[in-house]
């Protein structure tokens, strides 16, 4: 579904991202795992075309996206969940949720069904987090860092998305919350066949819920290949600091 070949990046006179190649297969759960600083969100940036790409490609569903703007990417059904969440702190719960209508559903007219915008936050967002339907006034700012990141998955969700990516999901979130989150992406993947690509540090969770992994290091994708192909030999070589 998602296909990255030959990409380049750079910061000025940095060269961030070298000859990345990364594929996510249609229904596949994909973790990028790397230490920090090597280039994991950047790539993700590069994706959803809010860091500019140098040379490369970047191929979704057969489309080429390298030179799209970021706001022609979400409506082909892609949903993003930034590392910080980046939530809007002063609206409410409803108002962050409701930021993606305008782009919910655009990939299945696109696509040519009839399909027209949605006009309500879709009945699965409160299904998977039901603390959300009960602060649905409350402003983001006010919600825990784990309500926060169960609003950030939520609002990128309304945009009914055939992809969703997410970047460091369980970062400062206590446990119950990090295995709901974990639990959402298998229901995810299982009941609605979505693909998934996560930049995630936590091992555990990685193997869990994880099909396939590519490693980052400085820059380049140094291994990938079924999670269970994840060896020792290769965290201590790339992953431990």
């Amino acid at each position: 579904m998602l296909e990255v070949s030959g990409l380049n990046q750079s910061y000025g006179q940095s060269h961030t991202l070298w000859d990345v190649e990364l594929a996510v297969p249609r229904g596949t759960c994909v973790s990028l795992i790397g230490r920090n600083g090597v280039g994991k969100t950047t790539l993700l940036g590069c994706l959803m075309g809010l860091v500019a790409v140098q040379s490369g490609a970047i191929r979704f569903d057969g489309r080429d996206l390298t030179r799209a703007r970021p706001e022609e990417r979400a409506p082909l059904g892609i949903g993003f969940v930034p590392q910080g969440r980046m939530i809007f702190p002063l609206l409410t719960v409803e108002e962050n949720l409701r930021v993606g209508l305008p782009s919910a559903g655009r990939w299945a007219a696109s696509a040519g069904a009839a399909k027209t915008a949605r006009k309500n936050i879709p009945d699965l967002v409160f299904d998977l987090f039901p603390v959300l339907k009960s602060m649905l006034g409350r402003r983001g700012g006010d919600l825990s860092g784990g309500q926060q990141q169960q609003l950030a998955i939520g609002r990128a969700l309304v945009l009914e998305p055939r992809m969703l990516i997410l970047d460091e999901p369980t970062e400062g979130i206590q446990p119950s919350i990090v295995k709901e989150i974990g639990d959402v992406i298998e229901r995810l993947r299982r009941d609605l066949g979505m693909t998934v690509l996560v930049v995630e540090q936590k091992l555990p969770f990685v193997r869990r819920f994880c099909d396939r992994f590519c490693v980052m290091d400085k820059g380049r994708i140094v291994a990938t290949g079924a999670m269970a192909a994840l060896t020792d030999d290769l965290v201590r070589a790339h992953l431990s600091v």
